[in-house]
């Protein structure tokens, strides 16, 4: 029987290695395309390594419309997880044109060519910025959504827009847009991980260089908000366990098991954790201590947001398992592996 064949757009990437890791172990078959704009050819290698299959490669920019459709050409797909975009909030504020060009452009792209050569399934990478500052917690998937507070939050809730109006125009295109909180964590092989480049953006990639000297001191921004320690709550998953929601989104849509022609589902623990918990858990997890000190408040941090995730423990029937203690311990086997510290 003939397995079934995805498309990993930004495959290279954090979440794209560990997504496609988890698909091949699901059984299914794998190609991958990324441009290295923010990625490296040795995290493919770690995801050949780590699953033993030599998982097809093309290094294609998304944006340009005649290298993917020699993609849609050459590889027998069905389905498509388009994670390929810039992410950094604070650069999407300095360029923003960069980040409409690339994030809407790309995924106009994938939707076109998957509309003109009849495949069905799109899977986006969409985020819980959407949300904004919400007036309840958690939030739902029926939370309103916003106004963005950075063109790339505006290019998430556009991308999620361009997918829902074509899977009501388009005959046979079916979409499910997967809402991340904040994912933390590597591989248990420590072969694939996330590895930011130039100054992390991302607390986690901060506290392990910090752990490793590579940064002197992280900074905690703010310690005043209305939370139970006064620092900003989030909800922090395992990237193995959103791999796996991604898996189960598949499975739904190949098993045509959709409810609507586009669904949307919140991807996280439905556990808050602030970030000082965090900052301490990696110190007990890994048994070190880090050099920190509290700050002024950064501009847009919400003070705190997690989600509802019953929507997709029901539907795709998924869960977020990972003890917090081991994504921690992973953190920063990986950071060690890439520094070479034993």
């Amino acid at each position: 029987m003939k397995k079934e064949c995805v498309l990993v757009s930004g495959g290279a990437g954090y979440i794209g290695t560990h997504t496609t890791v988890e698909l091949i172990g699901a059984g299914y078959d794998v190609v991958i395309i990324d441009n290295f704009s923010n990625s490296e050819m040795k995290a493919v290698e770690g995801v050949r390594q780590i699953t033993g299959v030599e998982v097809p490669f093309e290094q294609v920019d998304t944006c340009d419309e005649a290298a993917l459709r020699r993609v849609f050409e050459k590889y027998d797909f069905n389905s498509v997880i388009h994670f390929a975009a810039y992410k950094a909030v604070g650069e999407s504020v300095a360029e923003p044109l960069k980040y409409y060009r690339n994030n809407l452009v790309s995924f106009m792209n994938i939707c076109a060519l998957m509309r003109e050569f009849g495949r069905r399934n799109i899977l986006f990478s969409s985020s819980a910025t959407v949300y904004g500052e919400a007036e309840v917690l958690p939030v739902t998937e029926q939370t309103p959504r916003k106004p963005a507070t950075s063109p790339y939050g505006n290019t998430k809730q556009m991308a999620e827009d361009i997918l829902r109006d074509c899977c009501a125009a388009y005959d046979g295109i079916r979409g499910i847009a997967l809402r991340y909180f904040n994912p933390i964590g590597a591989h248990p092989s420590a072969l694939i991980g996330e590895l930011p480049r130039g100054v992390p953006q991302n607390l986690v990639p901060y506290i392990t260089q910090t752990a490793a000297g590579i940064r002197e001191c992280l900074s905690i921004f703010g310690n005043d908000y209305d939370t139970p320690d006064g620092t900003c709550l989030r909800d922090y998953i395992d990237v193995v366990d959103l791999a796996k929601a991604h898996v189960a989104a598949v499975g739904r849509m190949t098993r045509e098991a959709m409810k609507s022609d586009y669904e949307i589902f919140n991807i996280g623990t439905g556990r808050p954790v602030s970030v000082l918990e965090l900052v301490e858990g990696f110190e007990k997890a890994n048994s070190l201590k880090l050099n920190y000190k509290i700050v002024d408040r950064r501009a847009g941090d919400v003070p705190a947001v997690w989600a509802d995730t019953s929507l997709a423990n029901e539907e795709l029937g998924w869960s977020a398992d990972r003890p917090l203690e081991e994504t921690l311990r992973t953190s920063w086997q990986w950071e060690k592996h890439v520094r070479g510290i034993e």
